[in-house]
């Protein structure tokens, strides 16, 4: 264990390989989302138990969902010598604040010319739950139904849900509190101008 510490297996973005992190004085085993795993501050995982994803958390081990975790945080490739160190080894729950901010779903809203070109208007993110980007995407294309062709003329936008690309975090815009058809208001003022 104190060899593993020392001399950590270098962890490898692009290979689903699970690694160690650090949650607190603990080390927790986590498992990166594939294609979300090559950002260069921040990548997208999931804390795992440490006896492996099909291994049941129990009563004391509760399963979060994914959550954006800085690649400070990452001590390497995942070890067995690590199990001691984690909370379920101690027979605790993870904490409520485990220091990683959720990373689950975004909203995009995409311009397409009729040729298939286009780029991304505005990302939306973050959003716990499927159902609220849902929300917030069929929200917009509600807004947008009545004004396909004023939006952005030449091409059609239209709004997804769609997992939320961390390595990517600096483009999108946090949607809470806020009037999703007024964050598009703004970004189409900002392309037109």
């Amino acid at each position: 264990m104190l060899s593993a510490l020392r001399d950590p297996e270098p962890w490898t973005p692009g290979h689903c390989q699970d690694l160690a992190v650090r949650v607190g004085p603990f080390v927790e085993r986590a498992h990166p989302r594939p294609g979300d795993d090559h950002g260069p501050d921040i990548i997208a995982v999931a804390l795992q138990h440490p006896g492996g994803s099909y291994t049941p958390y129990g009563a004391r081990y509760r399963k979060l969902d994914w959550l954006r975790c800085e690649m400070d945080k990452i001590l390497g490739a995942w070890n067995p010598a690590y199990e001691p160190l984690t909370h379920a080894a101690a027979d605790l729950d993870l904490p409520d604040d485990v220091g990683m901010a959720p990373a689950n779903y975004g909203v995009h809203v995409e311009a397409r010319r009729s040729k298939g070109t286009g780029y991304t208007l505005l990302h939306l993110d973050p959003y716990c739950q499927t159902w609220l980007a849902s929300r917030d995407a069929d929200r917009l294309n509600t807004e947008l139904a009545g004004k396909a062709a004023t939006v952005l003329p030449g091409f059609t936008v239209t709004a997804k849900a769609a997992p939320f690309h961390v390595s990517d975090h600096a483009s999108y815009t946090d949607p809470s509190g806020a009037d999703v058809a007024a964050l598009l208001a703004d970004a189409n003022a900002g392309v037109s101008a």
